[in-house]
């Protein structure tokens, strides 16, 4: 029988491995389109993005997080959760199947009408393995679901590569997100042993409704907050511009994706798991914490430092304004993950209302932000972005300072000694690398030296988290030895 400790982090590592896996293809591919299709495409793309998560998170209302938080969930609770899903899914793709001309009309692109149409069939698509997302969530089954996102992930971008080398262009990109969707659901419905039945019952919904809708809304204004740059720019800037952008924040949120991927697998339903036992939950809390600090800081402030030849090196010189976005992108980014699991633990506390007000605060605060500064440029815009997200970092922590006994100085001995140890390494290594001219010995030479220097820094002050994760990774190789 495995403990909590051993579950949670073969969770972590399948979460990990997932994930890796995820921002590898995605990294080789970004870099295929990137060079294949133009800025405007990614523009056409970053303008239509918001309606389809929307949609996707008005479907699932919220559901999978309480299936996920109830304590044994049954049948008739996925069952629920599953036709709810598919009568929703139904309804919202009719209706905005019929508001395409209005979205198009709001961004003076005609072409968006029917390229509208074709990507919003992945929220339908999505919907339908939402109850065997919530089934594996719930059990655990993070090996299963890894190979679900990794084989879903490499088809679909063999598929939407070969389509942009036939210059379909961002036909390829709609196409690439709509089968990534598809053959992840259809690979979920493989590893569940979970089957809906014909017996209708709404009762359990309507039972998670006051907590779940919550969930959704807060979920919604989740989605808008990332997305109210590309809303902005869509609106007032050419299509290229705002491919820019959209290529900037997909290479930054990147790295951050890969530490959230991670802790989401296996953060609500461990944290949910210890609701009875509060000393025992905030120890978990911490610990994650300062894994969730060791790993984003060092990975986002390294790609900061590298960004520039990465971009002139891998995509060309066409996405140079993409570039100089990026740096900023990172810095907010770095923080993404620690929000996140603050905000996973304030709702498995139950108080998914403080998730959802503070999230509209949030996104009221960029939104009024972006509406005031647009006239002063993309670049002022991106300023106050990352500014708005990173002076809200206190506030999520406030929240949970509130509901456990996290205090602010164990919350600060957590997470400072990493984001300084990461700081100062890519300071030195910008100061060490600073006289190299060649593109491809600048970015080699900064990646070795940073990485030397962290695990070094780290080694020296006898950290526990390395420790532990060195310990876990040869604990693998001795089992795959025997």
């Amino acid at each position: 029988m495995e403990t909590l400790k051993e579950k949670t982090a073969k969770g972590l590592f399948w979460g990990g491995m997932s994930n890796g896996f995820q921002q590898l293809i995605a990294l080789v591919f970004g870099i295929i389109l990137g060079r294949l299709l133009d800025r405007g495409d990614y523009g056409m793309i970053a303008m239509i993005t918001i309606f389809s998560v929307v949609a996707n998170e008005l479907q699932s209302s919220g559901f999978k997080t309480g299936l996920i938080n109830l304590k044994a969930p049954q049948h008739e609770d996925y069952n629920s959760v599953f036709w709810f899903n598919v009568f929703a899914c139904v309804v919202l793709y009719t209706i905005l199947f019929f508001s395409a001309p209005l979205i198009a009309d709001y961004y003076h692109q005609p072409a968006l009408v029917w390229l509208s149409r074709y990507a919003f069939l992945s929220f339908v698509f999505s919907g339908l393995g939402m109850a065997q997302s919530a089934y594996l969530t719930k059990n655990l089954k993070i090996k299963e679901m890894a190979k679900c996102t990794m084989i879903a992930t490499l088809l679909s971008s063999i598929v939407g590569a070969v389509m942009a080398w036939l210059h379909f262009s961002y036909w390829a990109l709609a196409t690439q997100n709509l089968l990534l969707i598809l053959i992840n659901t259809l690979l979920l419905w493989h590893f569940s042993p979970w089957r809906p039945t014909l017996h209708i019952d709404f009762g359990p919904v309507r039972r998670m409704f006051s907590f779940s809708v919550k969930i959704m809304l807060s979920a919604i204004l989740v989605q808008i907050n990332a997305n109210v740059m590309n809303i902005m720019l869509g609106r007032h800037f050419t299509k290229q511009e705002t491919g820019d952008y959209s290529q900037a924040y997909k290479w930054s949120t990147m790295c951050s994706f890969f530490v959230q991927g991670m802790l989401k697998q296996v953060d609500m339903p461990v944290l949910a798991g210890l609701h009875d036992e509060r000393e025992r939950q905030l120890r978990v809390l911490r610990k994650m914490m300062r894994f969730t600090a060791f790993i984003s800081f060092p990975l986002l402030f390294g790609f900061a430092l590298v960004s520039h030849e990465f971009i002139m090196l891998t995509i060309g010189p066409k996405w140079e304004q993409s570039a100089s976005l990026l740096p900023y992108l990172c810095l907010s980014c770095a923080f993404t993950p620690l929000t996140t699991l603050m905000s996973d633990s304030v709702v498995t506390r139950g108080k998914s209302g403080i998730y959802m007000w503070n999230t509209l605060a949030l996104g009221l605060c960029e939104i009024v932000l972006m509406t005031i500064l647009w006239p002063y440029g993309i670049r002022t815009m991106v300023y106050a972005f990352v500014a708005v997200n990173l002076l809200w970092v206190p506030v999520w922590f406030f929240f949970l300072h509130r509901l456990t006994a996290y205090r602010w100085l164990s919350f600060l001995t957590d997470i400072v000694p990493f984001a300084l140890a990461a700081l100062g390494v890519m300071v030195a290594t910008h100061f060490i690398t600073n006289s190299l001219q060649n593109y491809k010995l600048l970015l080699g030479s900064r990646i070795v030296i940073a990485a030397a220097l962290y695990y070094l820094v780290m080694l020296v002050a006898r950290v526990q988290i390395l420790k532990d994760c060195q310990q876990f990774l040869l604990s693998r190789l001795t089992k795959r030895k025997q």
